[in-house]
């Protein structure tokens, strides 16, 4: 099997596990507990959002622990918007993940606010780039979500100078960063975001486990309540063993910038190959301003779904698109945003590279693409 679907999940890591797995066995104590059992579970606690904290170059009371990036998002666009009632003028992008989009769609009907939603070119860039979210800004702008890199074509948006241009009229910026751990600098002063969400089962800690950086003292209405866990930001008993194999899979990824650069040239040369071996391949997102891991692609005048069934015969996983649109028989809305013909857009294939993807991999998998197409249109 070649396993080329890492932006759905990633195996988790035996490091992760081996350092969770004392608390879910002797080391079971709650962490709001006052005795001894308690106090080792809290002392941990606090270790991981320390350690977690450190990679984001953020302080420890500025990261909360969550169930994964779909309640990271909600948290950080419901519970910063009503927290912070600047105005009800929301702007985001139809690009966005579908937490992101929910979440948006939830306070327009139940608490009135207004989203503008951002113009996108063809290769799912901001059309004019911040020129254009300057244009969208107002005065009731009370935040905006964008991104740092698309899930389905891997297009990257200029998050800093989004930010910066967010907060010199006063705005919130939240962005969600699921899918750029361990493939851009994701340095909370270097991004000037005042949010930004991760989920662990993106970059090898289990599936269940996410956090949720909030700068300094920006206020954060919960959306989750009960006993006032996470600083009275999102209650429910602490999930102690996730929250150690998360802050454990974030320090065994390697430097970023040279990882992204390595499995970028390996990406670039497969939708090459990609290209030449089927010649209706139309590849989706930014040529290079792109997450280095995801190669995606249209192949016009064939379904998507039969050309992964025909590549699973063959020991090649990936998949249409976003997992959590899985089963839908709609075309990606991801591809729609952008201009994509919504018959083209479910001819979608989106196949992710993970740090350990070799060449030979790449190379067995377009022997694959070009069987499956040779298949599917009755050549071979």
């Amino acid at each position: 099997m070649i396993y080329l679907d890492n932006a759905a999940t990633t195996p988790v890591r035996t490091e992760a596990l081996q350092a969770a797995w004392p608390f879910l066995t002797n080391e079971f104590g709650n962490p709001s507990s006052t005795h001894e059992l308690g106090g080792r579970a809290s002392t941990a606690l606090d270790g991981a959002r320390e350690r977690v904290a450190h990679w984001f170059g953020a302080r420890g009371s500025e990261i909360i622990f969550t169930s994964g990036g779909t309640e990271s998002d909600n948290l950080g666009i419901i519970g910063l918007a009503l927290a912070n009632p600047r105005g009800k003028h929301l702007i985001s992008a139809k690009s966005e993940h579908e937490a992101v989009l929910a979440a948006l769609e939830f306070l327009e009907r139940m608490h009135g606010f207004e989203v503008t939603w951002l113009d996108l070119n063809e290769v799912g860039s901001i059309r004019d780039g911040v020129a254009g979210l300057k244009a969208a800004l107002r005065q009731d702008t009370t935040l905006v979500t964008l991104m740092v890199g698309n899930n389905e074509i891997g297009t990257l948006h200029p998050i800093s100078e989004l930010a910066q241009a967010a907060r010199e009229v006063g705005a919130l910026f939240h962005t969600d960063a699921v899918q750029a751990v361990g493939w851009v600098d994701l340095n909370v002063k270097t991004l000037g975001v005042d949010a930004l969400s991760i989920s662990g089962h993106k970059f090898g800690a289990p599936k269940g486990s996410g956090a949720l950086y909030v700068r300094g003292r920006t206020r954060t209405e919960p959306i989750i309540h009960g006993g006032g866990q996470e600083a009275g930001v999102r209650s429910g008993t602490e999930n102690v063993a996730w929250a150690v194999a998360l802050a454990t899979a974030l320090e065994l990824l390697r430097e970023a910038d040279a990882e992204a650069r390595r499995v970028a040239a390996l990406r670039d040369t497969f939708i090459l190959q990609v290209m030449e071996a089927a010649p209706n391949a139309i590849p989706t997102g930014h040529p290079t301003d792109r997450l280095a891991g995801i190669a995606s692609f249209c192949f016009a005048g064939v379904s998507g779904e039969s050309i992964l069934v025909k590549l699973e015969e063959r020991g090649i996983i990936c998949s249409s698109g976003s997992a959590c649109a899985a089963g839908s028989d709609d075309p990606s809305h991801v591809l729609v945003a952008i201009g994509v013909d919504p018959e083209i857009a479910q001819s979608a294939v989106r196949f992710s590279l993970a740090h350990d993807t070799t060449a030979e991999e790449l190379e067995g998998a377009v022997i694959a693409i070009s069987d499956s197409l040779a298949s599917i249109q009755g050549l071979r």
